[in-house]
């Protein structure tokens, strides 16, 4: 295992990295720094595992990421762009080349499940027509074909996971980031939606998925991020 500083892993083109850290520390308030001098990139077509301690800090890294926190110190860009005075409008559009499952789910109760996992692409324009079939066919990916026209408070906790995944994969984001999204499903369906994941990898996506499941790291060969002690290490 190498300390972050070391990460250089061998980029051959002009590509900006999806994610860039520079000597990013956070604190809250007056408080220590819970996280110090993060140094490391996600590039273009990667797949890694975010994983380590609870209360390591894997949760603050994400919403750095997710632009909802922002650094105390230190550089971040996403996309080749510096996020630090960036404008409203070019907020939304960085964030709209995001998928994210949160561990809350933040289902819209008074959506169906179909209309929660098509909304991503309502917000961005599209004809029903144009994506409903693909909407169908994944919510049946995850098994929940029989469940698209119901509401969320109906909906099991596994299947609310499955409904917010569908939701972040229907747009084949750039990048996303997955917060422990197999945490409420059964081996099987895990390793099933890890498969999902890897797919999406495969069609362009940078994908993170925080997790403590080592069982599920275990099945796929990628980069391990390693917070602890509110450092990072890459396990390559």
């Amino acid at each position: 295992m190498t300390e972050q500083a070391s990460l250089g892993y061998g980029r051959v083109d002009t590509t900006p990295p999806v994610v860039h850290f520079e000597n990013v520390g956070v604190r809250y308030g007056t408080g220590e720094e819970v996280l110090h001098d993060l140094t490391f990139s996600i590039e273009p077509n990667s797949f890694q595992f975010l994983t380590g301690p609870s209360g390591a800090g894997k949760t603050t890294l994400l919403r750095l990421i997710l632009l909802s926190l922002k650094p105390t110190r230190g550089l971040l860009s996403l996309f080749g762009r510096d996020v630090g005075g960036i404008s409203n409008d070019s907020l939304t559009d960085v964030r709209r080349r995001m998928g994210v499952v949160f561990q809350d789910f933040r289902l819209l109760d008074h959506l169906t499940t179909y209309e929660n996992v098509a909304l991503p692409l309502r917000v961005q324009g599209k004809d029903e027509s144009r994506y409903h079939s693909e909407v169908v066919e994944l919510l049946r990916w995850v098994g929940l074909g029989e469940r698209m026209h119901v509401l969320p408070p109906v909906l099991s906790g596994g299947e609310k996971q499955r409904a917010a995944i569908a939701r972040a994969l229907i747009s084949r984001p750039d990048l996303l980031l997955a917060d422990e999204p197999t945490g409420n499903v059964d081996p099987p369906l895990a390793r099933r939606l890890l498969r999902l994941f890897i797919e999406l990898n495969r069609l362009g996506t940078s994908v993170v998925i925080a997790t403590h499941d080592f069982s599920l790291m275990e099945q796929v060969d990628v980069r391990r991020l390693i917070l602890d002690q509110g450092r990072l290490y890459i396990d390559e």
